[in-house]
This record gives structure tokens, sequence and C-alpha cells, in this order.
């Protein structure tokens, strides 16, 4: 029987004869891996150039030509019938079955047989080489379990050593304890001693209380007999006051028509320093919360003489469509002041973060809507606080912001505060 080695040998051989053969040449088997590379012709038509090799004996002598070509001294010693001593027994075999020269199968079988011894010793030597190795292992692994006992030995003892430690802890934590909670008894015993003492004097100033009530219900009793008494003789003080008032009203309006007067060109809000809307764009600053209020009370507010509107920009746009980016934002909030602006007929100044510019900026404000973005050192709200301030007293302002910050702030300046909701259901309605 041909050995494995030696059947691959032969059909490696056969696949490299294709390249000298014509496609008439080949056998009708064979001929559909013609086209076929070497190693494909091997790998998927192992099998037909066996059997081809077997049952056709001029492809065979083809073959046998080529490899008495590639290894002439081993084809012509055993033609002559000597077996080289140091052949190979795979190539002995393939030479065998190709030329098979007198006593072929003999050699095949003694090839056979030489390949076989040398599988097993290649096999032992493998096993050899494992045992060792497995040996090296163990001897490994025992020097490793050795200090690994003795690392654990050397663990142990320090964990029991410590463990001694965390027991004399343990102890004086406990006695720690016993005073803290002897500690504990002795306050207690002071609170409820001090709880006791709350309790007397809040029955003390309980009754205080009620005396108290008693008399400012006395007082406001008197008081309320005195404001009757004051309305009943300041009657005739108001008629003298707006006598006075209407002479003074009249007076000045002779002496603007006197002097003739020009109309005011400048508004104090355009003395503050900041940014205008044509140089740099506004940042963002964080949404405040819808609150719900009545905007009937706007329209009362902007229908004062000289009412002056003064709106936290993206204050008022984050609480109503904080979805819209920031240039949409700013274009729709200033539509809606401009609208407002033509109907009320109050100073409109609308104020934009500018600390970040990082979005396209309008290049000019609407019509009656005054545009200021803040320096990029200063917030809106303190920008807003500036231009509070700048205005005269006792000239109605008013300022839209949710802010609690800025809300306070102006309304200790003396300007009205009022919600961003308010505006925006204000500015719904128009």
């Amino acid at each position: 029987m041909l050995p494995e080695r030696a059947r691959h040998r032969v059909v490696a051989t056969a696949g490299d004869t294709f390249a000298g053969l014509t496609l008439n040449e080949l056998p009708p088997p064979l001929r559909q891996y013609a086209r076929f590379t070497p190693a494909r012709r091997v790998r998927l038509g192992a099998a037909a150039i066996a059997a081809v090799v077997e049952e056709d004996t001029v492809f065979r002598h083809r073959v046998a030509t080529r490899w008495r070509a590639e290894h002439p001294e081993l084809t012509a010693a055993l033609e002559a019938g000597v077996v080289p001593p140091a052949a190979d027994p795979v190539e002995v075999a393939t030479t065998a079955y190709l030329v098979r020269p007198t006593g072929w199968a003999g050699l095949l079988e003694a090839a056979g047989r030489e390949e076989h011894r040398r599988v097993a010793e290649r096999a032992d030597e493998q096993r050899d080489r494992e045992l060792a190795r497995l040996r090296a292992e163990v001897e490994h692994t025992r020097t490793a379990g050795r200090e690994e006992t003795e690392r654990l030995r050397v663990e142990m003892e320090t964990a029991r050593r410590e463990g001694d430690a965390l027991h004399r802890k343990v102890r004086s934590a406990r006695s720690d304890v016993r005073r803290g909670e002897a500690e504990l008894r002795r306050l207690r015993a002071e609170m409820d001693a001090e709880r006791a003492e709350l309790l007397a004097e809040q029955t003390r100033l309980e009754s205080e209380v009620r005396r108290l009530r008693t008399r400012l219900s006395e007082t406001e009793n008197a008081l309320e007999a005195s404001r009757r008494a004051a309305r009943e003789g300041r009657s005739l003080e108001d008629m003298r006051v707006r006598l006075l008032l209407d002479t003074v009203v009249e007076a000045a309006r002779g002496l603007s028509r006197e002097l003739a007067l020009p109309p005011v060109e400048v508004r104090p809000a355009e003395t503050v320093e900041a940014i205008s809307p044509d140089a740099v764009g506004p940042g963002d600053i964080p949404p405040r919360a819808l609150t719900e209020n009545d905007p009937a009370l706007l329209d009362q507010l902007l229908a004062l003489p000289r009412a002056h509107l003064v709106v936290d920009g993206y204050n008022v746009t984050k609480t109503g469509y904080p979805h819209l980016p920031l240039e949409k934002q700013r274009q729709r909030l200033l539509g809606g002041l401009a609208v407002l602006a033509a109907r009320s007929g109050a100073e409109t100044t609308c104020v934009f973060d500018g600390a970040e510019l990082a979005a396209p900026v309008m290049p000019t404000p609407p019509r009656g809507v005054r545009v200021l973005f803040s320096p990029p050192e200063q917030t809106a709200d303190e920008l807003i606080r500036r231009l509070v301030r700048a205005e005269p007293p006792g000239r109605p302002v008013v300022v839209v912001s949710t802010d609690r910050e800025v809300a306070d702030g102006v309304a200790r300046a003396g300007a009205r505060p009022v919600a961003s909701a308010m505006l925006l259901r204000r500015l719904s309605r128009t």
C-alpha cells in the first residue's frame, strides 16, 4: 500500500506534469483541472489525479518521466536493484510506484515499513519531549507551591499580628463607647431640663402675644378713627395741591414754547456703554421658568407717560421658545417687540448677553426697538441694571425678566419688574 506522504508526492508530481501537456494529451477525467494553479489542482483534484495515475499507464509513464528527470540518481539506483542507504523512504516509495522497476512492490512495502518506523520514532521523540516538558512544569509547580506556601505562612503570621492589634483596638473602642453612653445620658438629662424651661417660656410668650394682640386691635381702631378725621380735614389741602400742580404744568408748557426747546433726541439708555448688534453676536444664558401673569397689567404700565420698556432678551426667548436657534429666537422676539412698540408708543430696549458671540447677528435692529449686547466682560443682567440707573427718578421703567436677582435689583432702583411670561402672552395677542 502506498504511504500517505508518498501518495501526496505522486499527486503533486502529476499536477506539475500538467504544465507540459496539451489539453488533448490529458486524460479526460483531468481536463477540468487543466486551468487550475498547481496548489489548487492538488487540493481539489487529488482523488481524481491519484485514480488516473493508478489506472492510466500512459499518464503514469509521463509522470514517471518527470519524476526521473527530478531524481535521476535515485531512479537509476532503484532500476539497478540497489536502495541507497540514506534515501528518504517517501521518495523511494514514490519512485517505485511511478517507475515500477523490478521488485517494485517489495520496494514499496519496504519503504512503507521504513516510513512507519520513522513516523513511530518521531512520535516517540515527541512523547519524550512532551514528557520532559511536563516534568519541568511539575517541578516548576512544586517550586511555586513551596514559595506560595511560605508566602501564605508569612501572610498568616502578619494577619495574626494585625488581628491581635485589632482586638486591642476593639477593647479600647468599647471602653470609649461606654464613656460616650454615660455622656449621652448626661446630655439627655440636661436637654430634658432645657426643654421644660423652653415650654415654660413658650407659655409666657403666648400669654404676652395675646396681650399684645389686644393692644394692637385697640391701636388699629384708634388709627382708623384718626384716618377718618384726617380724610375729612385733608380734602381742602388736596384741592390746593392740585391747583398748584396744574399751575406748574401750565407754566412749564409756556416756558417750553417760549424757549422753543427742541424735542429730546438722546435717551438715557443710549448713554450706557454696550455692544451694538452689527458689531458682535450674542451668546447664550440658561432658560427661566414660565409663570402665569395677566398681560393686561403690561398694557397699563406701557400706557404711562414716557414709559421705557427694557427686555431681558434671552430670558424671554428661552422661556417662550428655547427649541429655536439663537438667531431665530432674536428675530421672533424683536419682531414682536417692534409691533408692541408701534402700538404702545413706549421706548423699547432689548438687551442680549454678548459674553459669547457664537451666532450671526442681525445687521440692523427693527424700527422702534433699541437692541444692545453686553460687552464680553459684562453680563446682560449688569447692563440692564445700568440702564435702569441711568433713567431719571420718577420715569416709569418696566423691566421684563424672570431672573429673581435682576427683578430684585431693578425694583430697588425704582423700576417695575414683570415676568417674561407676561410679555410672551402679550406678544401672542399681537
